[in-house]
């Protein structure tokens, strides 16, 4: 049966695992997956809030997914990586457990959140089931929410200058480099 609204009839998703569940993120908003890197940690961010890496000459924020949906921390390992998204405008790199796959996924198996789930997950857009397991959904523009978001702008717009700045690309004054 057609869909009257035009929405698609089936999604693609990046599965990844995050404290042995899955989750997913439509494949429209994933730039590229990267493996684990260390972080710069950036002062007075929020605790989620990793640090910073530079990806081919730009500064991006990482989130620590774990920290942001307040389940137990873990060490990184050879599988741990950074899922790059554009999240309001702002490239943004997320830290997963590991990325499993990609599929292809029938809307007709995407249930809503639960009005349980609803009240402090706006971040949850829905839950899918498959014959394996149940994936939870994402909505990556509500990982965050507006004053976070705005934090995060403010925040890679600094450390982009900052880093212009170090490398003297940027016209700060009194800025302190190291010799090479």
């Amino acid at each position: 049966m057609p869909n009257p609204a035009g929405d698609r009839q089936e999604e693609q998703l990046v599965l990844f695992r995050l404290a042995d569940e899955y989750y997913g993120l439509d494949i429209g908003c994933v730039r590229e997956i990267i493996v684990w890197q260390p972080v710069t940690r950036v002062p007075r961010t929020p605790p989620f809030i990793e640090g910073v890496i530079n990806l081919r000459g730009q500064i991006i924020p990482v989130i620590d997914l774990r920290r942001r949906f307040g389940l137990p921390e873990t060490e990184r390992d050879r599988s741990s990586r950074i899922v790059v998204v554009d999240i309001a405008s702002v490239v943004t790199g997320l830290v997963v457990d590991a990325v499993s796959e990609v599929i292809r996924l029938p809307t007709s198996a995407i249930e809503p959140p639960s009005e349980v789930l609803a009240v402090d997950a706006a971040f949850i857009r829905g839950i899918a089931r498959t014959d394996q397991r149940l994936i939870i959904l994402l909505n990556a523009e509500r990982i965050l929410d507006h004053a976070e978001q705005e934090a995060l702008a403010a925040g890679a717009a600094a450390a982009t200058e900052a880093a212009a700045a170090a490398t003297g690309h940027g016209g700060g004054d009194g800025d302190e480099r190291g010799t090479s």
